[in-house]
């Protein structure tokens, strides 16, 4: 099969061909249909994301996708040979201790699971895949006239649903996306209105995509200033009060600002869900924080259903993923596309085997 296959980050990356993976227990191969593309991929197989574990020796980068079970491998019980699915990088060891190791299989180990990601370390910028049983979500039959390329797009919006999840966002309830210009800001939005939040204030310095956010139904918009009190003041105005629950998505914020106005703006014991990155420190005022019963809560990745779940609210007609879009590219041009991904609101970028 042909599989781009990298040596290590910073050296020798090429479209090749290599012998298909050979399943085993507990294991699917997928034909990969689609597989989209982080913005930060160029800059990960060039060596400059240091802090990332990738796997050891020669790999296939590339985190979700879409296709076709190929074949399955023994004790994996519901899955079977041509079967659409969707597949997760994210996977965590299925063993009963405290901690299980983690890993996003072509990418990087979390903690302590170096050694888990030897055993995955593929990723799907390849024909075929071997993944997990636990990191494959079949697409219901509902779905089955809708295109690989669309629903790639569950990649942008399962990431902030596991933190909307874990902030425990409900129906009726308004929320704060702080970060609501970037990829998966955006979809944190469009997840929000399809969780039932009765409002969603989408926050952002981009005033042109905040423009396009402010046409949907039950959505107000604020373009952050970096001013704390300012901000904190236009976000409380915009959800009446303040919000229930928050979502701060902003990757390398080097002010923190923006945080502490999201989190300001909630009202007396509401949530903020932190699934962003800072390059400085968060300081927090003890005793407003006290007082105020919020809930500041750390999130990575997403619940193993979560894909499942959000295939349901697609095919419900809750979340519409065509709007978020999307730009294709063959399998073979990968270096055009990297380059296409990481420039600023930069559609999805989707590869194609077909």
């Amino acid at each position: 099969m042909w599989a781009w296959r990298l040596e290590a980050p910073g050296k020798g990356f090429d479209y090749k061909q290599v012998p298909e993976p050979v399943v085993r227990a507990g294991t699917v191969r997928v034909r990969v249909d689609a597989a989209p593309l982080l913005s930060y991929l160029r800059a990960y197989t060039a060596g400059e994301l240091t802090a990332l574990q990738p796997p050891d020796g020669e790999f296939t980068p590339g985190t979700n996708g879409v296709g076709v079970i190929d074949k399955v491998g023994e004790d994996v019980w519901h899955l079977h040979a041509g079967q659409r699915v969707v597949l997760s990088p994210y996977i965590v060891a299925d063993e009963n201790v405290d901690e299980p190791a983690e890993v996003l299989a072509g990418l990087t180990a979390m903690s302590e699971g170096s050694g888990m990601l030897q055993a995955w370390p593929d990723g799907t910028l390849a024909e075929k895949v071997l993944v997990p049983a636990s990191a494959v979500t079949p697409v219901p039959d509902t779905l089955r006239d809708v295109d690989g390329e669309t629903l790639a797009a569950l990649s942008r919006c399962v990431v902030p649903y596991g933190g909307l999840l874990r902030g425990r966002l409900a129906a009726g309830e308004t929320l704060i996306v702080h970060g609501a210009t970037g990829a998966f800001g955006s979809a944190a939005v469009l997840v929000g209105l399809a969780m039932g939040a009765e409002r969603v204030i989408a926050a952002g310095r981009n005033p042109s995509a905040l423009a396009s956010l402010s046409g949907l139904p039950r959505v107000r918009t604020v373009q952050m200033t970096g001013d704390v009190g300012a901000d904190m003041a236009a976000l409380r105005q915009a959800a009446d009060g303040g919000a229930h629950c928050g979502l701060d998505i902003v990757g390398r914020a080097s002010d923190p600002a923006g945080t502490l106005s999201a989190l300001r703006s909630l009202r007396r014991r509401g949530r903020l869900v932190l699934m962003g990155s800072m390059t400085v420190p968060l300081t927090i005022d003890y005793g407003e924080f006290m007082s105020s019963g919020w809930e500041l809560i750390g999130n990575f990745m997403y619940p193993r259903q979560a894909l499942r779940h959000l295939l349901r609210l697609v095919a419900a007609g809750l979340l519409d993923l065509d709007r978020i879009p999307r730009r294709p590219f063959p399998m073979s041009e990968l270096r055009e596309a990297m380059n296409a991904a990481e420039r600023p609101a930069a559609p999805l970028i989707v590869m194609t085997t077909t």
